[in-house]
């Protein structure tokens, strides 16, 4: 086998990360937020250091981000949009801090990271993510030559002894499923299962985006592993910086001859890895519609048995893991079995990326041991909800996931834990949720996905969320009875027991959990016909207090002319024109306006 430095330059990545250093986080949240325009700025600046385009630290909440190594000193600078760069370049020139941006001299100077275990996601934010030179002078492919040095069988009793479980969702030994196809012989296939459809989750994004080579390493080991000479990572057409980051990167190990045949000098070792655009449809992110896809038939899922591992592509042995989990293989093989038993739990070794969104004051994409408490993540790392809300639950799970109270934030980060309170790890989404969150409203919201997701082949899925869907609008609407709470209990329980893939048997989750946490909202949305949160506009209603002064702007901005008054007197707001957008109170000067929930 042959050494990694007749193929990759790594004394050059090496001077480029040990020299003075610019760089501006320019994956798809810091591109939103402007760090193109900001980037741009400081390369036209000549600074006379080199300016590097990274990918995302997780801390989206701060984009966009750059940071400055000169003279030994490291810093982060957070906010800086395109107005402020030059407060940036008049730092660099003078060699000083910017106190007004200055976040921290480094990342565990932050409380955000503090309670963060950062071993897959190490290089993010750090390094170019498509400079080879530099992914390997952080130690990349190391895990790829120490798997080379092995039997096939020998890595996967690595992966074994690892209990590295799949970070897509259900946490099946990673090891075990690729036991399955180890004494197969003939064609092989390896997907890497990037689609990620989730609301607001974005893990796998940030992954592909910032340390494309690790999760391409990670696919490498994999399929030399199961004996896998084609490999896929199925992404959707939604992510396109994603596709082209991926893209370039396979290329990028073609060029450097890392792909193809007989790699790294190892006889017989050869892959070819292509990427797959799916049209994004979330029903193919269930393994056997994202493989019909692939082959370019319908995204219908398909019974099991024969699973995948036995009857897949082009009813060939194929072994399907998501981003995560090819990038936990290149890590567990980079740092070793010793070092990586010691982080996580019993049951779950290593870390989980997890996208925390919601109403919390630290949003982002972190990286946490298993066995981390939810109250460690909402409050220590997310910072806890915004002043003057209260916190009331989480989502866990996306969209077929379960909400989790206030009352059960001690709960350990784990497949098992979780499952029994009524959520899913799924593929790491935690949304906050405050008391301005109604949790009927949000059964509704998360049934609405669903359902316009449903691929429509099974009947309970098909039709029984369309009917679910309907019962909870009647709920939210102010039309809904006391027997549309059982009904759709029981209608929750047949979906969930007789639907034909995961997205039928888990779309009920969300509804049944709020149920067994929050029943008492239910039950005012379908008596009382009252929505404490205040977010169900027809329970709702608005008026004008005595803190009016009469200025009229109310008046002028309601786009139903609902509201009508004299100048300097006080105005009033005409119930039955009135479509409860809000405008008027998020408008008003004064504070002059309230919203109230009435029956």
């Amino acid at each position: 086998m042959k050494k990694l430095s007749e193929y990759v330059d790594t004394e050059k990545g090496a001077k480029e990360l040990a020299g003075d250093r610019v760089t501006v986080g320019v994956a798809t949240c810091g591109i939103s937020a402007g760090a193109g325009e900001t980037l741009k700025a400081l390369q036209d600046a000549n600074l006379g250091v080199l300016v590097d385009p990274v990918g995302c630290s997780g801390a989206c909440y701060n984009e966009p981000i750059v940071t400055v190594k000169q003279g030994g000193v490291y810093s982060i600078y957070s906010h800086v949009t395109k107005d402020k760069a030059q407060k940036i370049v008049d730092a660099v020139k003078t060699g000083k801090i910017c106190g007004e941006l200055f976040t921290a001299h480094g990342l565990t100077e932050m409380d955000y990271y503090k309670k963060q275990q950062r071993i897959v996601m190490e290089n993010c934010g750090l390094i170019n993510p498509l400079s080879i030179e530099q992914y390997a002078a952080c130690g990349g492919f190391k895990g790829l030559l120490e798997a080379l040095l092995l039997e096939p069988k020998e890595v996967i009793d690595v992966m074994k002894d690892s209990r590295l479980r799949g970070r897509g969702g259900a946490g099946f030994s990673t090891g075990v499923k690729w036991s399955f196809v180890l004494g197969k012989t003939g064609k092989k296939y390896l997907i890497c299962n990037a689609d990620e459809g989730d609301p607001g989750a974005f893990m796998n994004r940030i992954m592909l985006e910032s340390d494309p080579f690790k999760v391409l390493e990670g696919m490498m080991i994999a399929a030399y592993a199961i004996g896998a000479d084609e490999a896929f990572i199925y992404m959707r057409l939604e992510r396109p910086l994603s596709i082209r980051m991926m893209q370039k990167a396979i290329s990028l190990l073609g060029e450097k001859h890392l792909l193809g045949e007989n790699i790294l000098g190892k006889e017989g070792y050869n892959l070819k890895i292509r990427v797959k655009k799916g049209a994004g449809a979330f029903v193919c992110g269930e393994e056997t519609a994202l493989m019909n896809s692939i082959m370019g038939q319908r995204g219908y899922p398909r019974p099991r048995p024969p699973f995948p591992a036995e009857k897949g592509l082009w009813d060939k042995p194929t072994i399907i893991n998501n981003v995560d989990t090819m990038a936990n293989v290149a890590t567990i093989m980079k740092i070793g079995l010793d070092r990586y038993k010691k982080i996580g739990t019993e049951k779950s070794r290593g870390t989980k990326t997890v996208c925390l969104t919601g109403n919390v004051k630290r949003p982002g994409v972190i990286e946490v041991p298993f066995g981390i408490s939810l109250k460690e993540i909402v409050y220590d790392i997310g910072g806890g909800t915004p002043d003057g809300t209260k916190f009331k639950a989480v989502q866990m799970g996306g969209p077929a996931g379960g909400c989790i109270p206030a009352s059960l934030m001690d709960l350990p980060l784990d497949y098992e834990p979780l499952t029994a309170a009524g959520a899913i790890m799924g593929s790491g989404g935690v949304v906050v949720m405050t008391d301005r969150d109604c949790m009927v409203d949000v059964a509704r919201y998360f049934m609405s996905f669903t359902q316009k997701e449903s691929c429509g082949k099974c009947t309970p899925c098909r039709e029984g969320t369309l009917r679910l869907l309907e019962i909870l609008e009647r709920l939210t609407d102010g039309s809904g009875k006391k027997e549309d709470i059982e009904l759709a209990r029981k209608l929750s329980i047949f979906i969930r027991d007789s639907s034909l893939c995961g997205l039928g048997q888990n779309a009920p989750n969300p509804i049944l959990s709020t149920m067994k946490y929050f029943m008492d909202e239910y039950v005012q949305h379908a008596e009382q016909k009252t929505c404490a949160a205040g977010v169900c506009k027809n329970m709702l209603t608005y008026v004008i207090t005595d803190k009016c002064v009469g200025c009229g702007n109310c008046a002028r901005i309601c786009p139903v002319a609902a509201i009508s008054g004299k100048l300097k007197t006080k105005y009033a707001i005409d119930d039955e024109k009135c479509i409860k957008c809000g405008e008027c109170m998020r408008n008003c000067a004064f504070k002059a306006i309230e919203k109230k929930s009435t029956p």
